[in-house]
């Protein structure tokens, strides 16, 4: 199997946290960059400083196939040897408070005076711009800035963040793009820049179908819809129950309407008049609900999705994580792996998506132990002798 190398020779200093930064270096690593993980002495938070955390599985995920060095970046000798490893690197990538890296001497205008040709990536909350940049962003407050916690739940209920920490994720995979956007652009161009990724901006486009209702229905805020569609414009729509869990069912074609009343046994519903188009169904939406629920309630949820899959209706079980990680598809693309952890023990670790569109399913690294990487970086990229680091060492510069 020939790993993905598309990025090789690309260098990237990675002072990425949690999940924002970390999840677009690991593209980055997984398409073949070298990532260099700069951690303070202590490790970055979400390591949990060596002991079994919440966080573990998650830096685990998202650390594989990256180096990893220590440095003090509050003390004159640290900012001194980060220079020097930015004169070497392609891309520094953080995603701090807005002027984190401005208060030490590591601002976007210094480290290009120093490497002209660097990209500068910055994730953030809301951009390091306007008059949000300054508001403390983690992803349930993005979620609530952006619009999504009022647009997830159901109309007379307290909104709903989503379950997943989709800001910083969609943020990672924006700050990815937009670094990959740059280096092409380098190689026209000669010159570095200063990226300004925010995860309001990367996640404001899910809101289209919302958006779209409010201005289809004269400008009016769409009520939260719980499983049904958006705009309510569409039925079936819904997540359904059957004997194990429940079952969830899309419609948008009238072909669709079709297979499922075939699949379900009740073809007569064609010749149903009051079913006959997508808005006659919507005004219809309580009672085409009850006759998909009448069909999938008597079924497991396994028997259900078998049925209408071979009917061609678009559907799915709804399914926890445990029975996602168990997933065969997945694991036959090459998407999620096995693998034995030091302190996890036998978890399951999904690759990047990216690598899969290559068809690159090979076995990467495990996330590196702290500063496992200091001699070799230190040693290789800065020319520092095992005295040099040993002395550092002593002065807990690194």
């Amino acid at each position: 199997m020939t790993r993905l190398q598309a990025l090789h020779g690309v260098t990237v200093l990675d002072l990425g946290q949690i999940y924002n930064g970390p999840y677009a270096t690991f593209l980055m690593a997984m398409a073949g960059a070298r990532v260099i993980k700069v951690e303070s002495l202590l490790g970055e938070t979400l390591r949990g400083r060596g002991q079994l955390t919440t966080g573990t599985y998650a830096f685990a995920m998202l650390n594989q196939q990256k180096e990893s060095i220590t440095l003090d970046l509050k003390t004159a000798k640290g900012i001194a040897l980060f220079k020097q490893l930015v004169e070497q690197a392609d891309v520094v990538l953080e995603n701090f408070g807005p002027d984190t890296m401005e208060n030490l001497g590591l601002d976007s205008k210094t480290l290009l005076e120093i490497n002209p040709r660097l990209i500068y990536a910055a994730g953030s909350g809301y951009g390091r711009s306007g008059e949000q940049r300054d508001y403390l962003a983690m992803d349930v407050t993005v979620q609530a800035m952006v619009g999504v916690m009022s647009t997830t739940g159901i109309e007379d209920m307290p909104p709903l963040k989503a379950g997943p920490a989709i800001s910083d994720f969609f943020g990672g995979i924006h700050l990815y793009s937009a670094v990959v956007t740059a280096l092409l652009q380098r190689e026209q161009t000669g010159a570095g820049i200063v990226l300004d990724v925010a995860m309001q901006d990367s996640v404001l486009p899910t809101l289209a179908s919302i958006i779209g209702a409010y201005y289809y229905h004269d400008k009016e805020v769409p009520a939260r819809t719980g499983n049904k569609h958006a705009g309510l414009a569409l039925a079936p729509y819904n997540v359904y129950p059957s004997l194990d869990g429940h079952v969830s069912i899309i419609c948008i074609r009238n072909s669709h309407w079709r297979s499922l009343v075939a699949a379900i046994g009740r073809p007569e519903l064609v010749q149903e008049k009051r079913y006959e188009t997508m808005p006659q169904r919507a005004e219809l939406m309580d009672e085409v609900d009850e006759i998909v629920s009448s069909w999938t309630s008597t079924r497991t949820k396994a028997e259900g999705l078998k049925v209408l899959q071979e009917f061609g209706v678009p559907s799915a079980m709804v399914r926890d994580v445990e029975e996602v990680l168990a997933d065969s598809h997945l694991h036959e693309r090459g998407m999620l792996r096995d693998v034995k952890h030091g302190l996890l023990g036998d978890i399951t670790l999904p690759n990047s998506p990216i690598n899969i569109a290559f068809g690159d399913t090979g076995e990467p690294g495990m996330e590196p132990e702290l500063g496992a990487s200091n001699e070799a970086v230190y040693g290789e990229m800065l020319g520092l002798s095992a005295d040099e680091l040993l002395a550092l060492q002593a002065e807990k510069i690194i």
